[in-house]
């Protein structure tokens, strides 16, 4: 079952097949929690759930969760022999841990490590096919938010592997909203995503709406912002300000190993991103 899963991506070199198998632990993972109460208490949100459910054109390396409502003390550590035994049950080994924060989070993690060993088996066609090999360990790293802003959406979406099951998620407007507060907020100094950049670009040519809302109450529960409302307006001009102090040069080489053509990157530039802005729609604005 395996080797036909990963046949169906159809992939052409060693990243491509890293990344296949990545994709399908996380489908499996969803699996596992599926057949617990864990989608009555959280929704899957973030760059995954966009491909893996809305057709979002590029590969995610993590899992995140929001609960649906805060609980400081949810840990995802008892749902992991669910997640395990999903794994077992298709003849493949991996191991799971908790991250242990230093200080005190909103957000609990965990490791999911899958070993060499299984990627070989899984591998044995490939690598005679195309003599790759890899000893790379695949790590996916799952995290839930336990304090989640509130006003976001979610609904139901049904996965067909490794079995029929569905899995609570964000809608499309609120995926957009955590998207660009990211691209926005994220507390990184000189590191920039390519992949927020990449996602941008995809929610304004699908005609997807920002959720303003959500969008709103994300950046007051991050101290980015502090007025009780934001207009279309407002928002622009961050993502304006934000466009002229990226480099594309490094947004282009963050993003380029999680998509298949690059070709579609050769346009971009502070201008183009500009006129690409002054399409953004939104809901409840």
């Amino acid at each position: 079952m395996i080797k036909d899963w990963i046949a169906e991506y159809n992939p052409q070199n060693k990243e491509e097949i890293l990344s296949a198998l990545r994709e399908i632990m996380q489908e499996i993972t969803l699996a596992g929690l599926s057949r617990t109460d864990f989608f009555e208490k959280a929704a899957f949100y973030g760059g995954t759930a966009l491909r893996i459910f809305y057709g979002l054109d590029r590969y995610s390396e993590d899992l995140d969760f929001s609960l649906l409502k805060p609980d400081p003390d949810f840990s995802i550590e008892p749902y992991f022999k669910a997640i395990l035994d999903e794994f077992i049950s298709l003849g493949l080994t991996v191991s799971i841990r908790e991250i242990k924060k230093k200080s005190q989070s909103a957000v609990d993690s965990a490791f999911l490590k899958a070993e060499t060993i299984w990627q070989e088996i899984v591998l044995e066609d490939l690598i005679k096919e195309t003599g790759i090999r890899s000893n790379r360990t695949l790590k996916i790293k799952i995290e839930v938010d336990r304090q989640p802003p509130s006003g976001f959406k979610t609904e139901e979406k049904l996965l067909l592997r490794p079995f029929s099951f569905y899995v609570k998620c964000y809608t499309k407007p609120g995926l957009f909203a955590g998207k660009m507060h990211a691209l926005l907020f994220r507390k990184w100094k000189n590191r920039v995503k390519g992949r927020d950049w990449y996602d941008l670009e995809w929610y304004i040519k699908k005609g997807i709406p920002l959720d303003l809302n959500h969008f709103l109450a994300r950046a007051k529960d991050t101290n980015d912002w502090q007025d009780d409302s934001i207009t279309r307006k407002q928002v622009k001009e961050l993502l304006s300000a934000k466009i002229n102090s990226v480099s594309f040069n490094s947004i282009r080489e963050d993003v380029v190993k999680f998509i298949k053509n690059d070709h579609a990157l050769k346009i971009w530039s502070p201008t183009y991103f500009c006129d690409l802005v002054e399409k953004i729609k939104f809901e409840n604005a």
